[in-house]
């Protein structure tokens, strides 16, 4: 682990090799799993404000499914709050675009303009997990290795990409221009020292 500006980075982040394979996956991680996208606490508010304006993006069984469990709910292992899940467990905000990848209603409303909410930073920041500690005010990136991102993984091998350089935005997005910078210059020099 390394330390930038208090918070705590895998060097897993650094080495190992990611870039999302969507013509692969499909965006799997959007209904794989047990929990919802990790929603931080300021998060439930914006999704709260933002739903109005996303809600045409969404499904008609997605919108009454909101309607029975809500935008989010909160989670008892992963003891965090996460988006709701349809019954067959994908992301209540989760589309298909026609060639059968999932899209986020989120993204869409974003990108549309009606909203300046882009999307959970987790989801934007897979696959780094964030891990914190409130009580301490511990909080540390994780490189989260999932079977189904192997293609990212292979596709990121073949490119040369690390995955901070793959999350540029979303790292920026949440810590700052001067945290990734930080982070950038300290992986340039792990990776001179490999090299010696």
């Amino acid at each position: 682990m390394i330390m930038i500006q208090e918070i705590l980075v895998s060097e897993e982040v650094i080495d190992q090799k990611f870039i999302c394979n969507l013509k692969a996956c499909k965006g799997a991680c959007c209904w794989e799993g047990e929990w919802g996208a990790p929603l931080e606490k300021e998060e439930l508010a914006i999704l709260e404000n933002a739903y109005e304006a996303v809600k045409p993006f969404l499904k008609p069984e997605a919108i009454e499914r909101i309607k029975k469990v809500g935008l989010y709910e909160w989670n008892e292992l992963p003891n965090e709050y996460g988006t709701g899940l349809m019954e067959d467990g994908a992301c209540v905000f989760m589309n298909y675009t026609p060639l059968g990848i999932a899209t986020c209603g989120i993204e869409q409303a974003n990108r549309a303009g009606v909203t300046d909410f882009k999307k959970p930073i987790s989801c934007h920041l897979y696959p780094i997990r964030v891990s914190k500690n409130e009580d301490t005010n511990f909080e540390a990136l994780n490189y989260d290795e999932w079977d189904i991102c192997s293609a990212a993984c292979a596709l990121g091998e073949k490119e040369q990409v690390p995955v901070y350089k793959f999350l540029k935005e979303p790292i920026e997005r949440k810590y700052g221009e001067e945290f990734y910078k930080e982070l950038d210059i300290i992986a340039t020099l792990l990776a001179e020292e490999k090299k010696k």
